[in-house]
């Protein structure tokens, strides 16, 4: 049984994908079988693994809708290492057709169970928001993991999300958890920054994840050539703290790597 993790936040431009697809790609390195799962009709997370969106014969949209499953809607990210349920413009319309289905908020994870023994990680890239979409993905999930700045706004919005983390387990999932908090973007030279560092380690303790991604280039300049930053510059800051990130996740859940380094099967 993989373990299943939502990267989500409902603020907008906090770096979800950016450690969606690299915390993918740092697992596959570790020999785990990783797929990811773009949940929001942006599709940065599936551009950002080489997967182009435009040429998608089917995705996430078809899986919510139940006309094709995980093994017929994958990708292959080659230079990633990891599988990609990827997402495009028609998934925004999912939101409108859901509404009127049964089910509809267990669809993701109805599908997830049927490709269970293909995988050791899903990672579920959600939108900045609480749609129906991002509620696939909770009520899929065993945990959250949520990136964020150090920043005094950025506080706020994570006390509505744990609201309604908590109000998602109460509910529909009881298996669903905070798994952790990720300082991303991080500048230790900025003083605000340091400081609302401290309280998020005096608040929430052990859910703080060790790991900082520091604030780097290499990371920016990564989704342009449609890959991970893990694989773009493997030497760069970034890149090894999600590397590193990627190694405490695999300690953190006790999940030990796969048998053989084989990843998860190609999509069709």
């Amino acid at each position: 049984m993989p373990r299943i993790f939502c990267i989500a936040n409902q603020k907008g431009g906090v770096g979800k994908t950016t450690t969606c697809v690299n915390l993918a790609a740092g697992l596959s390195r570790l020999g785990q079988r990783v797929l990811l799962v773009d949940l929001d009709p942006q599709g940065n997370a599936t551009m950002g693994s080489g997967v182009d969106k435009r040429q998608l014969e089917s995705s996430v949209y078809d899986v919510l809708l139940e006309s094709a499953s995980i093994a017929e809607a994958r990708s292959r990210s080659d230079k990633g290492g990891y599988d990609v349920l990827g997402a495009n413009r028609e998934l925004a319309g999912a939101e409108v057709e859901l509404v009127a289905l049964d089910h509809r908020h267990e669809r993701l994870r109805r599908a997830l169970k049927q490709a269970a023994a293909d995988y050791d990680f899903v990672l579920i890239d959600c939108p900045p928001s609480l749609s129906l979409l991002t509620l696939n993905g909770l009520c899929s999930a065993h945990g959250v993991i949520v990136p964020m700045q150090c920043e005094y706004f950025a506080l706020e919005g994570l006390t509505d999300l744990v609201n309604t983390i908590k109000q998602v387990h109460a509910n529909l999932n009881r298996d669903l958890q905070l798994i952790g908090l990720l300082r991303v973007m991080f500048d230790p030279r900025i003083t605000l920054q340091t400081q609302v560092s401290e309280q998020l380690k005096a608040h929430f303790g052990d859910k703080v994840f060790n790991t900082v991604i520091p604030r780097n280039v290499r990371l920016a300049e990564a989704p342009s050539y449609g890959l991970p930053g893990v694989v773009f510059d493997p030497s760069s800051k970034g890149a090894i703290a999600f590397v590193e990130f990627a190694k405490e996740m695999v300690e953190r859940v006790g999940t030990a790597p796969a048998a053989a380094a084989t990843q998860g099967p190609a999509g069709a």
